[in-house]
């Protein structure tokens, strides 16, 4: 078949979640279909990131990404039924490259990621398949909640000209795909489509618990040392939220909870980490890397357990299943597992709030049995669902159930 793949991003290098997933995707399905991309691409982004995608794809066309951060983009959707989001990504240059190649070429199906960039398409008989990574209204609903009394008003007035935009997209979609069926039962639409995310096995090794610096001959003579994690990209709300819960709440009580028995180290990783949480850290153990290695698996076979306390976002986190394919036990919330199929307490260990956060993180920490136990079966979860090559698969069927009528 011939796709056209409508994005809001150019899929690489693969710096988030949106990235590895379409990244991915695209590598598999090139193996069976003939791919066309046309997307927004950052001023940051290279000629040597698009030629990564081109190797999977007939055509890759690019259009400028507008700053989403302007006084134009504020007034602009003040003054119109437009979200702020879907207003930053209203892109005349991209609408246009979409209508000529509508125009130039015969294609099956096409497939858009994320649906504020939907309206750039204008009107077609060709079957649009709409994959939305979280149900975006939600998300920035969670955010104006936990916002100050004074700016929530305006913020709840984006929420709802957001909410009314991304309904008339699925309206507008013949094929809806969600990550996870929380989100699919949130949809409340026919024809939605659980296409989860995944990972690279090859990419992310599996490091048995044997091999991880547990110090067991120094045991004897000082403590054990164990280094925790958390990785994120820090322009997601959901990331600054949890580190802030972190060091604000967590830590105090994990650091008393663990004692004299083991020496305890936070590593929190992320590009640009904003200096407000910077300046919240009082602590001596707790390290921030703006600096780490690309290939995140570096950073896992360095880790002995992913902190990962989620309380506002949506789809299914990349770093949980990069954990859980490592070797690497993870803490999390019920957030932090959504989009999980089959998952339970063998996987991963999960709590709601901040001290059951710290019992299970310090009884993980302490039994080496159950940390081995949790670390094989999470791989193992990870090997026979969430493996890039059967969900593109999943994926695949999807496609062929759509046709031009």
């Amino acid at each position: 078949m011939k796709i056209l793949i409508v994005s809001s991003y150019l899929p690489f290098p693969l710096t988030n979640g949106g990235h590895i997933r379409l990244f991915n995707l695209i590598k598999q399905l090139s193996m069976m279909h003939e791919i066309t991309l046309v997307c927004e691409m950052r001023q940051s982004q290279t000629k040597e990131d698009i030629s990564e995608i081109k190797k999977y794809c007939k055509q890759v066309i690019t259009a400028p990404r507008k700053k989403q951060w302007s006084i134009r983009n504020i007034i602009k959707s003040g003054l119109s039924n437009k979200s702020f989001l879907v207003t930053g990504h209203t892109n005349d240059r991209l609408r246009n490259q979409i209508k000529e190649l509508l125009v130039r070429n015969t294609f099956d199906v096409i497939h858009v990621e994320t649906f504020y960039v939907m309206h750039n398409i204008l009107k077609t008989r060709i079957p649009l398949l709409l994959v939305e990574h979280n149900i975006e209204y939600l998300v920035y609903k969670r955010f104006a909640d936990q916002s100050s009394l004074l700016i929530r008003p305006l913020l709840n007035i984006d929420v709802y000209k957001l909410r009314k935009n991304e309904l008339d997209a699925w309206k507008r979609s013949s094929k809806l795909i969600a990550v996870s069926q929380e989100e699919k039962d949130e949809m409340k639409k026919a024809g939605v489509v659980v296409v989860p995310n995944g990972v690279d096995l090859l990419s992310f090794p599996f490091n048995k618990p044997s091999t991880k610096n547990y110090h067991s001959m120094a045991r004897h003579l000082s403590l054990p040392e164990k280094e925790l994690l958390f990785i994120g990209d820090f322009k997601w709300i959901q990331n600054r939220d949890s580190v802030q819960w972190i060091i604000r709440d967590i830590w105090p009580y994990l650091l008393r909870a663990v004692g004299d028995e083991i020496k305890i180290k936070l590593r929190i990783v992320g590009k640009n980490i904003p200096d407000n949480i910077k300046k919240l850290n009082t602590y001596d153990s707790i390290s921030f890397d703006e600096n780490a290695p690309k290939e995140t698996h570096k950073i896992f076979k360095k880790s002995d357990l992913l902190l990962a306390p989620i309380r506002i976002g949506g789809g299914t986190s990349f770093k949980i299943l990069e954990a859980m394919a490592s070797g690497v036990p993870v803490v999390t919330t019920k957030r932090g597992i959504k989009g999980f199929e089959d998952v339970n307490d063998n996987h991963i260990l999960v709590a709601e709030n901040t001290q059951d956060i710290v019992d299970k993180t310090a009884r993980l920490l302490r039994d080496e049995q159950l940390y081995a136990h949790i670390s094989a079966n999470a791989r193992k979860l990870i090997e026979d669902k969430y493996n890039w090559e059967a969900i593109a698969r999943r994926l695949d069927a999807v496609y062929h159930t759509l046709k031009v009528k």
